[in-house]
C-alpha cells in the first residue's frame, strides 16, 4: 500500500517497444485534411483561408476538436497575423459550436509544440479543444484501458456541421463571448 505522501507510479512497460520504434507520420494530417475534398471523411467541420476546424479522429472525450493552420509553421511565432487571425477565430467559433451542441462545462485547451512536447505532427501547428463535463472521469481508462465515446465520429460531425450552419445563419454576434 502506497503512502499519502508518496508518488504512486503506473507501470505500462509494453510501451517500450512502441517509444523505441516511434516514426514520424509518413503524411500529414492536416495537409490531407486541407486539401482534401471530401470534409466529412476527412472529418473538416469549418474552413477559413488560413485555417481549419476539424474532428479528432482518436478523441480523448465527444466532440474533442483540432484547428490547424493550412501550412506547415510549428510555433505561432511562425504564424503571419491572418494565419494567428484565422486560426483564433476558429476556436471561437469551435466554442459556440460546442455550446450550442454539446453544452460541456467546461473545456481543456491545447498545444504540443515539437515532437518531445506531444505533436504527432510537429511542424504543423494545430490546438486541441476538449469538452468536459461533470462526471466524466470515471474507472474505464485507469482500470479498464477504455475509453467510453456515446457516438460515432460521423453522428458527432453531423451535430456539430449543423450547429455550425446554425451559428452562420445568427451571424457574428451568434459566436459565444464569454
Amino acid at each position: 500500500m502506497a503512502r499519502r505522501d508518496a508518488l504512486e507510479r503506473l507501470w505500462s512497460p509494453w510501451r517500450m517497444k512502441y517509444i523505441r520504434t516511434a516514426r514520424s507520420p509518413s503524411a500529414c494530417l492536416f495537409c490531407g485534411a486541407w486539401s482534401g475534398r471530401d470534409d466529412r471523411r476527412n472529418l473538416v467541420l469549418a474552413r477559413r483561408p488560413h485555417a481549419l476546424l476539424m474532428l479528432n479522429r482518436f478523441p480523448y472525450n465527444p466532440a474533442h476538436l483540432m484547428v490547424a493552420v493550412a501550412r506547415h509553421a510549428g510555433s505561432f511565432a511562425a504564424l503571419s497575423g491572418p494565419e494567428r487571425t484565422d486560426l483564433i477565430e476558429l476556436v471561437a467559433l469551435a466554442e459556440s459550436a460546442l455550446a450550442a451542441e454539446y453544452r460541456p462545462h467546461g473545456l481543456n485547451y491545447g498545444a504540443n509544440a515539437g515532437r518531445f512536447a506531444g505533436a504527432g505532427f510537429p511542424r504543423h501547428l494545430h490546438l486541441h479543444l476538449v469538452p468536459r463535463w461533470d462526471g466524466d472521469t470515471n474507472f474505464m481508462p485507469v482500470i479498464g484501458a477504455t475509453k467510453v465515446l456515446p457516438e460515432t465520429l460521423g453522428s458527432t460531425w453531423a451535430r456539430l456541421r449543423r450547429a455550425l450552419r446554425g451559428l452562420a445563419a445568427a451571424g457574428p454576434a451568434a459566436v459565444r463571448r464569454s
